[in-house]
């Protein structure tokens, strides 16, 4: 696929999941996906997964605890078979209505015409200051 494709793949990942469309949305990633946001602790999505079962298991993880109360991707990146996004997002922690908030960069690699790979860079204080 060209960077145009990759970009293209990735925001429409990006539309599925600001919709709430998990289903879809992991249709665009591939059976052995890689999936890694940093080690936080007292954060249970924190980590690294494999594979698409254990990323939906993510997906459900990270809506029973938290809710989204901002989540604005605001660039997206191609080069090669990477496609970088940038943005800033909110997050409120259901067990106890604390927030927190960052910038992220998250990484991704299409091939094939699926994700097979998403690295998240993100403020984990903040996210571990809030799960506390």
């Amino acid at each position: 696929m060209s960077e145009l494709e990759n970009r293209q793949l990735v925001e429409q990942a990006y539309a599925n999941f600001k919709a709430g469309d998990i289903p879809t949305l992991m249709q665009s990633m591939s059976e052995d996906i890689t999936w890694q946001l940093p080690e936080v602790e007292n954060v249970p999505f924190a980590g690294k997964r494999r594979g698409r079962n254990a990323v939906g298991e993510f997906f459900s993880t990270l809506a029973s605890l938290q809710d989204a109360r901002s989540f604005e991707p605001s660039e997206f990146i191609a080069q090669g078979d990477k496609v970088v996004v940038l943005g800033h997002y909110v997050w409120q922690v259901k067990a106890n209505g604390r927030t927190y908030e960052s910038d992220f960069a998250h990484v991704l690699t299409v091939r094939g015409g699926q994700i097979v790979a998403f690295q998240e860079y993100t403020d984990s204080a903040a996210a571990a200051k809030a799960f506390r």
